[in-house]
């Protein structure tokens, strides 16, 4: 069934459980366990009698009954046993992350690249599993993102922050192509002159869920971290863009290089400056590249001219 605008919503699944629900089916030790030994199965599907083996429960009639509970909407059974459904994995995935059980506490990170302001070096934070980014001098932000509890677990301190730099790309990249790295809905785009002074930057991309109403906030530069001229750029001038992390780039987290050509409609153009070259890039209001240009710095005329 679809709503009077064509989108359909969890309200409208005749055959699916209420949010309350089916959070109601989940907490239950017995049938995390279920789920737990489904995951750790070698080999799916897994039959009822290894799966209630696996769990350790003696009782035959109490345990059909936790797993029929959890069949159909998060397990199905099959003619050679049961398996996951998508919604029993991501149950799984989400205990494996440390969102629902961990609270970690993290000393602060001292990072080695210095801040785009006042050149002091950097320190990471975490608190409610969001990985920060700050100049503890100047208080420049250089970025605060989602990180799950679970992906500090067995890392040093550099494979933290490494990957963190690859998740906040994968963030970005995901949202930039209108899916929501929350829950897959449709993610908007926009620019805005940033009046809350939430990045410390005067043009801000806006990147908002009309679902879940997940949000994230960047330079506009951040955009142009995967983009084939950019990568080729740099690796022409002996850097390695994919590795790179993203605070230690000027243009990803001010708008320094940023030039705001028209606003109606959007047309903005990011400057990367390498050795004695730059790469001019020029994006419209959906932060589409409209065009590439390398250009001598050392003849080059200053590229951020306010916008009349």
């Amino acid at each position: 069934m679809s709503s009077e605008t064509g989108e359909s919503s969890f309200q409208d699944c005749e055959d699916c459980l209420a949010p309350a629900e089916a959070f109601s089916v989940i907490a239950n030790e017995t049938r995390l366990s279920i789920l737990e030994a489904l995951w750790q199965s070698p080999e799916r599907p897994v039959s009822f009698s290894e799966l209630r083996k696996e769990v350790e429960m003696r009782d035959s009639a109490q345990f059909n009954y936790h797993l029929q509970q959890l069949t159909d909407h998060f397990v199905v059974q099959t003619d050679a046993g049961y398996d996951f459904r998508q919604a029993g994995k991501k149950v799984v995935r989400a205990v494996l992350a440390g969102s629902f059980n961990e609270r970690p506490q993290v000393k602060p990170i001292e990072l080695s690249e210095t801040c785009v302001d006042c050149g002091a070096p950097l320190r990471a934070d975490y608190r409610d599993e969001m990985l920060g980014i700050e100049c503890p001098d100047c208080g420049k932000p250089h970025g605060r993102y989602p990180f799950p509890p679970g992906g500090l677990n067995d890392r040093t301190d550099d494979e933290v922050m490494d990957a963190f730099n690859q998740r906040v790309r994968h963030l970005h990249c995901l949202a930039a192509d209108g899916v929501c790295p929350e829950c897959n809905g449709k993610m908007g785009t926009t620019i805005t002159l940033d009046t809350e002074d939430l990045l410390g930057l005067e043009v801000r991309v806006d990147h908002r869920c009309q679902q879940c109403h997940h949000q994230l906030y960047s330079a506009v530069g951040l955009s142009l971290l995967d983009q084939s001229e950019v990568v080729t750029f740099h690796r022409d001038h002996g850097i390695d863009l994919c590795t790179k992390p993203y605070w230690d780039l000027a243009w990803c987290v001010s708008d320094e290089y940023t030039t705001v050509l028209s606003t109606d409609p959007w047309k903005i153009r990011v400057t990367i400056p390498l050795d004695d070259e730059e790469l001019q890039v020029t994006l419209d209001g959906d932060l589409a590249v409209l065009s590439t240009e390398r250009v001598d710095a050392t003849t080059a005329p200053d590229a951020k001219q306010p916008v009349s």
